[in-house]
């Protein structure tokens, strides 16, 4: 998911074949930025800190960003991920009024079972995607993007409203937990000494409230950004970073804390969207190639904003579709302009771009006019007046190791 603002800036470094990505979020200079309550905790373990959808977070700490993105693909990368929106839904309306919302069948979540869905608006774009559980505790939790904080919550609070006022049962809170992700192939390891829970229990999008390392009260929901196994884990603020601390101190495996620059490379290989760059309110989930968050009860209801749209489009095709690619010559990013295979006509552009540490190829996703988004389909892209191959591909670019129980 996960989302986070408008522009960004990459920059390569080829000396040793280091990345660096660092995200520079348009923001008002005006308002401070915000830190989150493990701040202290990143510049004293060498975090380099950079302004990210209002907040000051660390796009790396020692280790190079290949290092990073390939040591959680091996073993176990902590992210703070405290700046995104987390929000208890209560009520005995609060299923029915998420679906005003949102795209998801919520009424049909068994409990403990969450989903990825999107926030919709009337011309059936985007407003933010977000990952809904219901709880089985008398409320849904509900976890979206930083950049979209105030406006979601602000949105979630006006329609709650709305239903009050039609006799309806619905409140909506802010929680204010730190939010860690535990993500990497040897997550399990690492957390289970220190939970009380089974994790081979909990598969891939479900929750559970559970004890973790002595720290009461935690959250703790069976996903990632990564397309790794992993989980997020939601405590108190003033037990983060007793909790962190202990993580790292694992003797199951070699944790190491990770930044927003392999959150970013780590996605893109997992063929995730980043919001702000490759969705957006213009984009509707369609044209992402987001069909299947659409629940099929909700497409026959056709009672969420923009249904019309979204339903027209599903039936007769919109004009443009995301897509993966892999490319030649230097690395593509986002703006880079699309070519037909003979170079003469524009098709579209970039939303992402970097080079894969997993592949060692240039992967990017974007939009391409619909008749060449079948895979396998050869185009060009237009970086500094010239023009190099590239070729429409499946993603997401590396497998995806959720936990699925079989």
């Amino acid at each position: 998911m996960q989302f986070f603002g408008r522009r960004f800036l990459l920059l390569i470094s080829t000396r040793k074949s280091d990345i660096l990505y660092k995200r520079l979020y348009s923001s008002n200079p005006t308002i401070p930025l915000q830190r989150t309550c493990l701040y202290d905790f990143h510049v004293a373990q060498g975090g380099k800190m950079v302004p990210f959808a209002g907040w000051e977070m660390p796009v790396q700490y020692k280790d190079s960003i290949p290092a990073s993105h390939t040591h959680v693909r091996s073993s176990v990368g902590i992210f703070d991920v405290s700046h995104m929106l987390q929000t208890r839904v209560t009520g005995k309306d609060c299923r029915r009024y998420m679906e005003s919302l949102v795209v998801a069948d919520v009424e049909g979540l068994s409990e403990n079972h969450g989903t990825l869905s999107v926030f919709t608006n009337n011309k059936g774009g985007i407003e933010d995607d977000l990952i809904i559980t219901n709880t089985g505790d008398g409320y849904l939790y509900v976890v979206s993007n930083a950049g979209c904080r105030d406006k979601d919550f602000a949105n979630m609070k006006r329609q709650a409203e709305k239903y009050r006022s039609d006799g309806m049962d619905v409140q909506v809170e802010m929680i204010s937990n730190a939010l860690l992700a535990v993500q990497g192939p040897q997550m399990t390891k690492v957390l289970q000494p220190g939970i009380d829970h089974d994790l081979s229990s909990l598969p891939f999008m479900t929750s559970t409230m559970a004890t973790v390392f002595g720290i009461p009260d935690c959250r703790v929901t069976r996903c990632g950004y990564t397309g790794e196994d992993g989980v997020e884990i939601s405590v108190e603020k003033k037990h983060a970073v007793n909790l962190v601390e202990k993580l790292l101190l694992s003797q199951e495996a070699e944790v190491r804390l990770a930044g927003l620059g392999a959150r970013d490379s780590l996605r893109l290989e997992a063929g995730l969207c980043l919001y702000g760059n490759d969705i957006n309110e213009e984009t509707t989930p369609v044209e992402a190639s987001l069909l299947w968050v659409i629940a099929k009860r909700r497409r026959q209801t056709a009672d969420f904003p923009g249904a019309s749209i979204i339903l027209e489009q599903i039936k007769s095709k919109p004009k443009r579709k995301r897509v993966g690619f892999i490319s030649t010559g230097p690395p593509a990013r986002a703006g880079t302009q699309i070519f037909d295979e003979s170079g003469s006509k524009s098709i579209g552009s970039l939303t992402s771009g970097c080079p894969s540490p997993s592949l060692k190829k240039n992967i990017s996703m974007g939009y391409v006019e619909t008749p060449f988004s079948k895979t396998g389909t050869c185009v060009k892209f237009e970086i500094r007046k010239k023009k190099y191959e590239a070729e429409v591909v499946k993603m997401p670019f590396v497998p995806s190791k959720y936990y699925i129980l079989k």
